[in-house]
């Protein structure tokens, strides 16, 4: 008995450590038709019984596959974005071993065809109310700030100053994620935060939906921001030099589990934006004139953090955090040398104006964001969400007037001090519930607050002191709340869609100069009626048409009554009793489809009210702008889009748009009306050549235009650059010449019967080097750290 117990014990132990031995399961995933080796595909282990998930991994660089178990009924699961999903549940077991040899995984065509179009190249689709740009990988988004990824979108175009147009009209709304932000501001003149690598898409709404805020009269552009959507770490490095100043390192990281997604983006760099300018305000009367031409440069050191998680609820609530903190500091540097002469005794005086500017700029924004979708439908969801962003500018100018000879050059010091600040909240909530499978029904509002103020001064040095010039100084006020509600319907059926809407909007405007206690209140109500529908003919063929109402409130800066004294012979201030633009905007859109072309053709047509332009007046030798209500502008035109690819390694690209518009009014008791034209082209080449480079070619014309007072000259431009991966795509190497002949001048002119005024500037070549790297599961170019140009 004594012999027969530990024998016992001992084949009891046996048999529990035999039962516990874990059985290794090993293979190799590999593309069906290249049979390389698949990196980083999903593997699943599910329970033989009742399916749920036992154990996971991904597949190494080698494409292989190592798990191990105690259950010996399970089932494989092998899956990958872009190819069909393979499932083993036969096998053989030798000991304790499960080899599942080499598993082909064969691409799935229609989910390949978008992960190669968004992942590799950018392209346009088109919806019933909107075209959307997906952001590939290619050159023009590469390395590259948001304003230069707009600069590609069909229909949009950039200028030197970053003004942004559709279809060559100004009143733009631009949108983050579908919202108002500070990033896209005209006062916060912070787009350049945004990198190309983190943008998804461009939605471009040229007759918005009443699903939208009314405001903008030339349409909407949407930016997407991307989310990372693989689980676990991953991450990019990316580095980037340039010349003139143009260096930057950021840094993203994000980590998803089936609860969270953290998701972080640092960014931190330093840029220079060298200019060279002239003016001329030529006195027509005298026949006398002052020159004024230099050079000067801007310097900018940026820091930008983003921070966020996605809380998944569970699988149909989710809550959203969003917080990104930027902070800038500027300094700029220019040199004007003026001349002050008659044509016909020549010149009177000269004198040189230098200026030295330096400028903090702390940001912030947050957004809280909850979404529910229904379990009837994944396309019926509530929507909520809080947006708080808020910007500040602390900015001190001096100015030094050097005479070189003449008793008229001026000789003295002035200084501006801008201390300014500007909050903004928005609380919006957007319900959409399918009725039918054709029929949708969407009703929500918004309310938009924005808060701001400015205290600015200018001071001249007397008697070894600076004093304050009360006329130049004072603090301006300014407070917007914009209340909104809409409904729409849409039906979407095989061949024919309709959707119709209604926005109602009140504005509440209050504008105060302290100083001089001139206080400006308007408050108004509008009606912003919708109409788009679509009409396929053919498989290839479709027909789109819509209609929508629009309003542009005035900017702030368009309502601050403040000086910009840079040049105090050409000084630009705001007109707090400036009206908002209204326009009806009517359009009808063909598209035609091929296997290897695509085109689509619109005309339309826009007739706006109340239109603002800027209206320069000129004494003593001073001309000031400002913009001003000045009757009505009817716009016609006709956009051509296309893409041509003969072949997988080239593909191109263009679009054609032209406008003709009658403006009608009076100024001065005095008609005004005229008509005039501008149209614009460009034309994008990719190629991708061996070794897995890619080059791309961009041509650019935009043609000279008229406006109330001003003549704009038109420019063409050339932007080149090459792009090379390597370490199996996870570094890229990119280098872009934006602007390659430096041909991109701003330059206009303004003649009236007593005044003309000239205005000439120049930025010139940028030329960039990056490299990134992606690390974990991440890929490379996933921020670039750059700021706009």
């Amino acid at each position: 008995m004594k012999i027969q117990v530990p024998f016992i014990l001992s084949m009891w132990l046996g048999l529990g450590l035999l039962q516990a031995q874990d059985i290794e399961i090993t293979g190799k995933v590999v593309h069906a038709n290249s049979q390389m080796p698949i990196e980083f595909a999903t593997i699943k282990l599910l329970d033989g019984e009742n399916g749920q998930m036992i154990a996971g991994t991904t597949t190494e660089a080698d494409g292989g596959i190592l798990l191990t178990t105690q259950k010996e009924s399970f089932i494989v699961e092998i899956s990958f974005i872009g190819f069909i999903t393979q499932t083993i549940s036969d096998y053989d077991m030798v000991g304790g071993k499960v080899d599942l040899g080499t598993i082909p995984l064969a691409e799935d065509s229609e989910l390949m065809d978008e992960v190669v179009i968004r992942g590799e190249r950018s392209t346009t689709e088109f919806r019933l109310d909107k075209r959307v740009f997906n952001v590939g990988q290619d050159l023009s988004s590469t390395g590259a700030s948001a304003l230069e990824v707009l600069n590609n979108v069909p229909s949009v175009t950039v200028n030197i100053e970053g003004q942004i147009q559709l279809r060559g009209i100004g009143g733009v709304q631009i949108l983050i994620n579908g919202k108002p932000s500070v990033l896209a501001s005209d006062g916060g003149n912070a787009l350049g935060t945004i990198t190309a690598d983190m943008i998804d898409r461009v939605e471009v709404i040229t007759n918005p939906s009443a699903k939208y805020d009314a405001e903008g009269t030339s349409g909407i552009i949407n930016i997407v921001i991307k989310k990372e959507e693989k689980k676990g770490v991953n991450g990019s490095l990316t580095l980037n030099t340039g010349v003139p100043n143009n260096h930057s390192l950021g840094f993203s990281l994000n980590k998803r589990t089936e609860k969270f997604n953290l998701f972080s983006q640092l960014g931190v760099g330093h840029r220079t934006f060298p200019e060279t300018f002239e003016t001329i305000n030529s006195n027509l009367a005298e026949q006398s004139y002052i020159r004024n031409k230099g050079d000067g440069e801007k310097n900018e050191t940026f820091f930008n953090l983003i921070l966020g998680t996605d809380y998944h609820i569970n699988d149909r609530n989710v809550l959203s955090l969003t917080g990104n903190f930027a902070y800038e500091w500027e300094t700029e540097y220019s040199t004007g040398n003026f001349t002050s002469e008659n044509r016909s005794s020549g010149p009177e005086a000269g004198w040189t104006r230098d200026e030295s500017t330096e400028a903090t700029n702390p940001k912030w924004q947050y957004e809280l964001q909850y979404k529910s979708d229904f379990s009837d439908s994944d396309d019926h969801y509530l929507l909520i969400s809080a947006l708080g962003s808020s910007f500040a500018k602390d900015q001190m100018s001096t100015f030094n007037n050097i005479p070189s000879f003449g008793e008229m050059a001026l000789q003295d010091r002035q200084l501006t001090d801008t201390d300014f600040g500007q909050a903004e909240y928005t609380f919006k909530a957007d319900y959409t519930k399918p009725i039918t499978e054709e029929i949708t029904f969407e009703t929500g509002g918004q309310y938009l607050i924005t808060d701001v103020n400015n205290d600015f001064s200018i001071a001249t040095f007397e008697n070894g002191a600076w004093e304050q010039i009360p006329e130049r100084t004072n603090t301006f006020f300014y407070t917007q709340k914009v209340l909104g509600v809409y409904s729409t319907g849409a039906y979407e059926g095989d061949k024919f869609g309709l959707k119709l809407g209604l926005r109602v909007e009140n504005t509440d405007l209050n504008t105060l100069l302290k100083q001089n206690e001139l206080e400006n209140q308007q408050n108004f109500t509008n009606l912003f009626p919708t109409l788009h529908s679509s009409y396929k003919l053919a498989d290839n063929f479709s027909l789109q048409g819509g209609y929508s109402r629009r309003i542009s409130r005035p900017r702030l800066f368009d309502l601050n009554p403040f000086y910009n004294i840079r040049n105090n012979f050409s000084i630009r201030t705001g007109n707090p009793d400036l009206l908002p633009e209204l326009t009806d905007s009517y359009e009808i859109t063909g598209i035609l489809d091929f296997e290897l072309l695509s085109l689509s053709s619109s005309v339309y047509h826009r007739y706006i009210t109340q239109t603002v332009e800027n209206v320069t007046t000129f004494e003593d030798n001073v001309g000031i702008t400002m913009p001003m209500n000045i009757g009505t502008n009817k716009a016609t035109g006709v956009e051509l889009n296309g893409k041509f690819t003969p072949n997988e390694w080239v593909s191109l690209s263009g679009d054609f748009n032209y406008n003709y518009f009658n403006r009608e009014g009076t100024f001065e008791a005095s008609p005004f009306d005229f008509t005039a034209d501008q149209w614009s082209a460009r034309l994008t080449s990719k190629f991708d050549l061996p070794a897995d480079f890619t080059l791309e070619l961009i041509g650019n014309y935009q043609s000279a235009y008229q406006t109330f007072q001003r003549k704009i000259s038109g420019y063409a431009l050339a932007d080149i650059g090459i792009r090379k991966k390597i370490m199996k795509g996870k570094t890229i190497l990119n280098l872009s010449i934006r602007d390659a002949f430096a041909s991109r001048i701003f330059e206009t002119e303004t003649v009236q019967n007593n005044f003309s005024q000239y205005d000439y500037r120049l930025r010139g070549r940028f030329i960039t080097f990056g490299i990134s790297y992606g690390f974990g599961k991440g890929e490379a170019m996933e921020f670039s750290g750059q700021k706009r140009f």
